[in-house]
């Protein structure tokens, strides 16, 4: 076969730990399509509880993929997260790094 070779061009280690998990995945592609997002929305989305979701969104938070608001609607706690602007030089980053591990030849 003519080319480059996958193992010439394979690289686990460019994919970003972070980001890859299930959740942290689910979390990232749902914002990067939207604005921001309210804690029970992607509750709901990513289909995963409370305490899942927040050690999730904390970690991602830490890594400066996400910025999470804390407010109140009258009494109610509101948390909304959104995805910054390294988080979407990140997730761009991963997706290229999985798309070139996976390329058909």
């Amino acid at each position: 076969m003519a080319g480059t070779s996958q193992g010439e061009t394979f690289d686990i280690g460019r994919i970003d730990e972070v980001i890859h998990g299930r959740v942290r995945l689910g979390i990232m592609a749902y914002l990067s399509g939207v604005d921001s997002a309210d804690f029970n929305e992607l509750k709901a989305r990513l289909q995963t509880t409370d305490g899942n979701l927040s050690v999730h969104l904390r970690k991602l938070e830490e890594a400066g993929f996400v910025a999470v608001s804390k407010t109140f609607q009258g009494r109610k706690p509101l948390t909304r997260a959104s995805m910054t602007e390294g988080g979407r030089d990140a997730f761009l980053a991963y997706l290229d790094a999985m798309s070139a591990l996976v390329a058909v030849r």
